[in-house]
């Protein structure tokens, strides 16, 4: 899988099965220390076309019963679960994520995995009943779904495992071949992923891995009209530009979010409700596209719930994040907590307030809380993607759910209420892809269909939702 330069790993691009070196490398760097940990091959447009011909060719000509596909990733699953400290550690590493915080997320893929091997043994047509129609007595339909062909995925470094597995494992699923771009600042876990489903009995070509930026290598794999579909997720920006490149081929697409979550004056659990909308908007150093950003407080309840709040963001453990009691670590790379804090001081010159939190050192930004914030400055109205929540006061409830609705995004927003009418009212009127009563917008179960609207994209994830996304409805007329 991999040699060493100079001590340091080396790991290669995935083609066929084999393990390809580059010509050249790109260095992955430790995100507390900043040592660099390994190298990975820079993919060449030589290599990209090289992926994609593989691909290409598997698709064509191997084929993998449902079966196969089911035992080869529960196969997996298994090895992930026997790996899992190791696995945890390596998204800790490369990723910054908190020990405790990687392991779930390891957990998490380890069901989108088994999900995914389901959805491949139940993947059905249905029966279309044309006879309801004069002349077509004597014919019988039915649709099947085939798969599409070579999948590309992007995948993003907030969660480089199971944004990985949300991907590849219903592409695997229903039939596809896969060239996976991984993001350019988190590679290991991914390749370590396909070189662990290689030992499950995946055969090669089956799933490619090429590593490099987005600006290049992505650039290659636009260009390559041979790739069927695209699924990615990432920034609005990217987005836009691969849905403008690709045409008529399918695409699904997950992007940001600003989320909004309401803390109506008779929220059920105050306390919970504060807990939740910190500590959901600082894990993973707020690096979630559905991390709490904006919460919006009814008068009569807010002054309780900012004190609340306060308390919870004072006590978590900022820090290195191999410590097992860590909360909250480094953000991705130091220029990205030096964006943030930039927002934050931008914020408070334009009248808001620091409650507690604003203090950065290095990539690690501590947990802020900001009072005062407006939907003109950036931490409110753009995607802060760090470890930053603003409260923000209201009066009526319609005024808040107007609130939440001015945004470019919709993916997920969150609303605390004990009024099963406002639950049911705010679940048709917040323009978003989820509302989630009682918790915060960032909760995800991996089943459920996950997808967002307006500049939050298109396409729906979740395996079973992934699947279909992923395969062809085809019509078959049989005239009997």
């Amino acid at each position: 899988m991999n040699s060493t330069q100079s001590n340091t790993p080396v790991y290669g691009n995935l083609i066929g099965g084999e393990w390809v070196a580059g010509k050249e490398t790109i260095p992955v760097v430790h995100k507390f220390s900043g040592e660099t940990m390994a190298y990975v091959a820079k993919s060449s447009k030589e290599d990209v076309h090289y992926a994609v011909s593989n691909a290409l060719e598997t698709f064509k000509t191997k084929q993998l019963a449902p079966y196969e596909r089911y035992e080869i990733l529960t196969r997996a699953a298994e090895i992930f679960k026997q790996r899992k400290e190791e696995l945890a550690f390596i998204i800790v590493r490369e990723g910054g994520k908190v020990l405790k915080d990687a392991r779930a997320e390891i957990d998490r893929g380890i069901q989108t995995f088994i999900a995914s091997a389901e959805e491949g043994k139940r993947l059905a047509g249905k029966e279309v009943p044309i006879q309801g129609q004069p002349g077509n007595e004597g014919k019988l339909a039915f649709t099947i779904r085939v798969p599409v062909g070579v999948i590309c995925a992007i995948t993003p470094f907030n969660f480089p495992f199971n944004l990985v597995a949300h991907k590849i494992a219903p592409a695997i699923a229903a039939g596809n071949t896969v060239v996976l771009k991984p993001a350019g600042v988190t590679p290991i876990i991914a390749l370590t992923m396909a070189q662990i489903l290689l030992e499950a009995g995946l055969p090669g070509g089956f799933l490619n891995v090429i590593n490099g930026s987005g600006r290049e290598t992505g650039k290659y794999l636009l260009e390559d009209e041979r790739i069927a579909m695209f699924t990615f997720t990432g920034s609005p920006e990217v987005g836009r530009q691969i849905k403008s490149q690709t045409g008529i081929r399918k695409v699904t697409l997950e992007l940001g979010n600003n989320s909004p979550n309401i803390v109506h004056k008779d929220a059920p659990d105050l306390m919970k409700a504060a807990q939740l909308c910190v500590t959901k908007g600082v894990s993973n150093a707020g690096q979630a596209c559905i991390s709490v950003q904006r919460v919006y407080v009814h008068r009569d309840i807010y002054d309780e719930f900012v004190e609340k709040a306060v308390q919870a963001a004072n006590s978590l453990k900022v820090g290195n994040p191999e410590q097992e009691d860590t909360d909250v670590g480094p953000m991705i790379s130091e220029s990205e907590a030096i964006r943030a804090e930039t927002w934050i001081h931008e914020a408070v010159q334009q009248g808001a307030k620091v409650l507690c939190g604003g203090v950065r050192e290095g990539a690690v930004l501590h947990p802020t809380l900001l009072i005062g914030a407006t939907e003109e400055m950036k931490v409110v109205c753009q995607e802060v993607f760090a470890p930053v929540v603003s409260l923000i006061q209201y009066d009526d409830i319609d005024q808040a759910l107007e609130a939440a609705n001015r945004s470019q995004f919709g993916l997920q927003a969150g609303l605390f209420t004990s009024n099963l009418q406002l639950a049911f009212k705010a679940a048709r009127v917040l323009e978003f892809g989820g509302v989630i009563i009682n918790d915060v917008s960032t909760y995800r179960a991996d089943i459920m269909p996950y997808g967002g609207i307006k500049d939050s994209g298109f396409g729906k994830e979740g395996p079973s939702y992934a699947v279909q996304e992923m395969t062809e409805e085809r019509i078959v007329v049989i005239n009997l």
